[in-house]
């Protein structure tokens, strides 16, 4: 029996739709960034909708059922309908709009609400990106994007406008041996292991996680737990106030480091004369960081 009184979720579709691709939940989990039992779960619910099962397991991954088979390529038509739409409409509005993506720390408040200032019919919308949200740009899900150097995106794809820098900071917990330190180097730091994130892509990224054996983590506070239980520590632009809020951490200076640069980025060639105007409202107040 299905999900009386609801409808179809495409959330629900795409994730059947690599699981197939896959064929395997735990390699389809980790390219969607979810826990494996928490896919299962949301398989077991597009199954129930359906009234049918979509997947058997195999001793080595999964195999699409008969009604699986019928299913997949209309779902992967309905997917590809559904984005369709959504860039038709987009591409046709006659209203001003912009959606801007914005990353990890950054408060972008004040730019949105000058922009808004100076064109209050515009349609304006913000959407946070998690650091694994690498092709929000390039899709089109976001029109410009606020982050913080270096990013994986190709320089004659974009056109980059920088905004301000900023020093970076040490994050380790109390009782670290650096933390009663006035200052750190950072040769002293070289020579640790770091646990990239995607948008990270050279040795002095914004956000690091130092520590042997650390594995790829995306949440912010997962983070700052691994630091808090002595597991790891961190490396922060010192504008990230977020683990000051933290009694168990201590933040230390870093000298020698490479400041970390906040930048916007749009498409190039993009029409849209919403992120031109973005980029004047961003530069008029966000030039000089809060101290």
């Amino acid at each position: 029996m299905n999900d009386l009184g609801q409808d179809l979720e495409l959330r629900l579709v795409r994730y059947f739709t690599v699981v197939a691709a896959h064929q395997h939940f735990g390699r389809a989990a980790a390219a969607l960034h979810v826990a494996q039992p928490a896919l299962s779960r949301q398989i077991q619910r597009l199954e129930r909708y359906l009234g049918t099962r979509l997947l058997d397991r195999t001793p080595q991954g999964t195999r699409l059922t008969p009604a699986g088979q019928t299913f997949l390529p209309r779902a992967q038509a309905l997917l590809q309908a559904a984005r369709q739409a959504e860039l038709a409409v987009r591409e046709q509005a006659q209203t001003e709009r912009i959606t801007i993506g914005y990353v990890e720390d950054l408060v972008i408040t004040t730019a949105v609400r000058e922009l808004r200032h100076r064109h209050p019919d515009a349609e304006i919308a913000t959407r946070h990106l998690s650091c694994r949200d690498v092709g929000a740009l390039s899709d089109k899900r976001v029109d410009a994007l606020i982050a913080r150097t270096p990013l994986p995106l190709a320089a004659d794809d974009v056109f980059t406008t920088p905004l301000y820098e900023e020093p970076r900071m040490l994050v380790v917990p109390r009782g670290h041996p650096l933390a009663d330190r006035a200052s750190v180097t950072a040769e002293e730091l070289a020579g640790e292991e770091a646990a990239p994130c995607a948008f990270e892509t050279a040795d002095w990224t914004s956000y690091r996680i130092l520590g042997a054996g650390v594995p790829p983590i995306e949440s912010y506070e997962d983070k700052l737990e691994l630091v808090a239980s002595g597991r790891a520590i961190a490396v922060l632009p010192v504008g990230d106030r977020r683990s000051s809020l933290r009694p168990d951490l201590v933040t230390v200076p870093i000298e020698g480091a490479p400041s970390s640069q906040v930048v916007l980025v749009s498409r190039k060639g993009d029409p849209n004369p919403m992120i031109r105007n973005l980029r004047l409202a961003a530069k008029a107040v966000l030039a000089a960081p809060p101290s």
